[in-house]
């Protein structure tokens, strides 16, 4: 793969990512801009990568570099990119090496944004990078966060480790097209909290990793994605807007909030179905004759049956998780057709979850079943194979939509 790298202060971030994917085994090239050896010299980018560096068209003139390098990659990302070289990237300019590379490549392309807020929001900005979108590149949303100087705000670069996942996503789909392009998706991850007094709550033990993994998959597939996490510590996806939230009622809010403009949800996260009818401002403390305290419990809202049957708009996709361990009433297949049926959903994703499956593990293995009494059987393997059937379910469903749908 080309890791370009350009002219802008997070170039120093530019060599972590380069340890990462090289660690990863990746053959890497690393294709600077001028600018960007005025922040981080040639040395460090030869002596990570193995390879001798350059920015100019006309070294190495023998091996036709400027064309060489962009036909033989399997990716490209630049990272960090600055407005000016999103700017030239848009316009077909050619006065460098990296952008030379940009032109001949006929791989994935990812652009990873890093610059002050003012600059991303600047009209000229935000039409270059609908631009370098609609030609089939994948142009990721900035961080929030501190950048230069004391300033604060959209404009920073994603962390290395992040963007080196997002690599790995799309080289594993090699060169498939970025199918959700133009789609914002709102993903729910990790398991909500209610809370008894200042200490204790009661909760679950969702992790928040397959509800991650998605919305990384729905990301390195073109989406606009936007996620909900409850109570997850995992460092925020490359280009996701991530909404954090701690309860049941909190979830539900944002889920709503967010979903009014989204064409799919995938309701990946763990609402704790009850919630204590009390709160105590205060430590509940042991009773001195060794007796528990009583906690009367009342139901919280069903977020997947209300975004199912209260659907923003036509056309909107649902998918609901379903943990299930089966019980005298029911295998887990039943009880998870059972499950879907009521609560309205397009599709569910039914994990059996007995003997502690699933939750905290790195991989998964699933049955996603259709409305419409189809299903899909997922083998065990990483969450992120598992987020990719998902998303290949959801796009069939799109596709499959009347042209009306899509229009309204």
């Amino acid at each position: 793969m080309v890791l370009g790298v350009t002219g802008g202060i997070a170039a120093y971030k530019a060599a972590d990512l380069l340890r990462k994917l090289t660690e990863s085994g990746l053959d890497v090239t690393v294709v600077p801009t001028r600018e960007a050896l005025r922040f981080v010299g040639a040395p460090t980018w030869e002596a990570l990568s193995g390879k001798p560096v350059s920015t100019e068209v006309f070294e190495n003139i023998t091996d036709v570099p400027h064309v060489r390098i962009g036909q033989t990659a399997d990716l490209v990302v630049v990272a960090p990119a600055t407005a000016n070289t999103m700017a030239r990237a848009a316009h077909g300019m050619a006065d460098d090496l990296l952008t030379n590379v940009l032109l001949t490549a006929r791989c994935p392309v990812v652009f990873a944004p890093a610059m002050h807020t003012e600059m991303w929001e600047h009209a000229a900005t935000q039409a270059n990078v609908a631009t370098l979108r609609e030609r089939g590149a994948l142009v990721i949303e900035p961080a929030e966060g501190r950048l230069t100087g004391k300033d604060t705000g959209k404009g920073r670069l994603p962390e290395p480790a992040e963007i080196a996942e997002l690599c790995a996503e799309i080289l594993a789909r090699g060169r498939a097209e970025l199918d959700l392009t133009g789609r914002h998706v709102v993903v729910s991850a990790g398991g909500t909290r209610e809370y008894l007094d200042p200490v204790r709550f009661l909760g679950n033990r969702s992790s928040g990793l397959q509800g991650y993994a998605l919305a990384r998959a729905a990301a390195a597939r073109g989406a606009s994605v936007t996620l909900v996490a409850a109570n997850v510590t995992l460092s925020d996806p490359a280009g996701v807007k991530v909404v954090r939230v701690e309860s049941t009622s909190e979830l539900r809010d944002a889920v709503l909030a967010e979903s009014r403009a989204a064409d799919a949800i995938v309701m990946a996260a763990a609402p704790a179905d009850f919630r204590p009818t009390s709160f105590s401002d205060s430590k509940i403390k042991k009773a001195g004759d060794g007796s528990a305290p009583s906690i009367e419990l009342e139901q919280n809202p069903d977020i997947l049956a209300t975004i199912s049957h209260e659907r923003s708009h036509p056309g909107q996709i649902v998918v609901g998780f379903a943990a299930e361990t089966g019980d005298a009433t029911g295998s887990v297949l039943e009880l998870g057709r059972a499950k879907l049926a009521r609560k309205g959903c397009d599709l569910l994703v039914v994990n059996d979850v007995s003997g502690g499956k699933v939750f905290g593990h790195a991989d998964n293995e699933a049955v996603i079943l259709s409305a419409d009494g189809s299903s899909v059987d997922v083998p065990s393997g990483s969450k992120a194979v598992l987020s990719h059937v998902i998303w290949d379910q959801v796009t069939g469903l799109f596709s499959a939509q009347p042209t009306t749908d899509l229009q309204e």
